[in-house]
């Protein structure tokens, strides 16, 4: 029976379902639940940056873009896959390590079989492969190119580049070169430095989710010798570096605005440093011993992350309006400070 209220409920968070609950399910509220579907915001909004920088330029091509747009969803939905897929294969996920605790493991948890998972995922890389094959059919030039890093970084994400450390250094050059300055490239017929550039700044939101969820599992990366870089440079240094990325992104908007490439509208996004200031105050004091009473701990054991997530997702749909404000209101574009 079709659940659409569930659909909802895994669109927004990573809702934990038994295994009777589960059996009730339709196949869309199990592949949105199986993919990860609630962190695909963050690549939607890579998307929609790229895609409205381009509309800013009258440079758009909209199927490109659709077709574009489809192949990032359903590429990190296969990367959701393959990482719990990975990680069921090498022992990570057993017992009470993090991911089996804050949301549906399939395999873990013994809802899907290994071949029904295989299926799920195969069918969701089929989608990505396709709309990848479209764009190399539409636009040649670097397609390929990015084409091949796309389908590297789905591959071997979780492993080896997660295991030693790279995974952070991963997250920005996917969601920022790759994702943004390459969307661009394929909607556009052209490169360009300073849409990467902005692009590396929006990376930064899904770097500070990744930090902040490799700190959360630090102790248990630890003893399965599970080397993300929070376990490399340790936990104070860890933390530092994720407050650290998130001053970047407003020092950035200051950059732009002064350098003329945006508005002062984008000043809206400041709108965001409540979300910040929360974010701060998590991760300046101690963690949990317990499972805390507020709504930011429905993920628990996720804590850091949860509050890295508000803050990105806050931050982009801020920097995303001032940039549709600009498109709707190209007079907009003369303000300055």
């Amino acid at each position: 029976m079709v659940n659409v209220r569930m659909w909802g409920a895994a669109m927004t968070r990573m809702p934990k379902v038994s295994n009777e609950e589960w059996a009730t399910l339709d196949i869309v509220s199990r592949w949105l639940i199986a993919s990860r579907a609630a962190v695909l915001w963050m690549t939607l909004g890579a998307a929609l940056l790229a895609g409205g920088l381009a509309a800013r330029e009258n440079k758009l091509d909209l199927g490109l873009w659709i077709a574009t747009t489809l192949g990032l969803l359903f590429a990190h939905a296969t990367n959701n896959f393959l990482n719990d897929l990975t990680d069921h294969w090498k022992g990570t996920d057993k017992g009470d390590y993090v991911r089996s605790l804050y949301g549906v493991q399939p395999l873990e948890q013994g809802v899907m079989s290994k071949r029904e998972f295989a299926v799920y995922a195969g069918l969701t890389g089929a989608v990505a492969l396709a709309c990848g094959a479209y764009l190399l059919h539409e636009r040649s030039g670097l397609v390929l190119r990015l084409f091949a890093a796309g389908i590297f970084f789905v591959l071997f994400y979780t492993y080896p580049l997660k295991y030693y450390g790279l995974g952070e250094i991963a997250v920005i050059l996917v969601w920022g070169p790759l994702m943004v300055g390459g969307t661009y490239y394929v909607v556009t017929g052209e490169w360009s430095w300073p849409v990467t550039l902005v692009g590396t700044v929006y990376a930064l939101g899904p770097t500070q989710v990744i930090f902040g969820k490799h700190i959360d599992k630090l102790q248990a990366d630890t003893g399965k010798h599970i080397h993300t870089l929070p376990v490399v440079i340790g936990e104070r240094a860890s933390k530092i570096a994720v407050l650290t990325v998130m001053i970047a992104q407003y020092a950035c908007v200051i950059y732009f605005i002064a350098k003329g490439y945006f508005s002062a509208i984008f000043l809206i996004s400041f709108l965001s440093l409540p979300t910040f200031v929360k974010a701060w105050r998590v991760y300046t004091s101690p963690r949990p011993k317990e499972k805390p009473s507020r709504r930011m701990a429905q993920m628990w054991p996720i804590w850091l992350a949860a509050f890295s997530f508000r803050h990105c997702m806050t931050f982009n749909y801020f920097f995303l309006v001032a940039l549709g404000l600009e498109f709707l209101f190209p007079s907009l574009r003369a303000i300055r400070l």
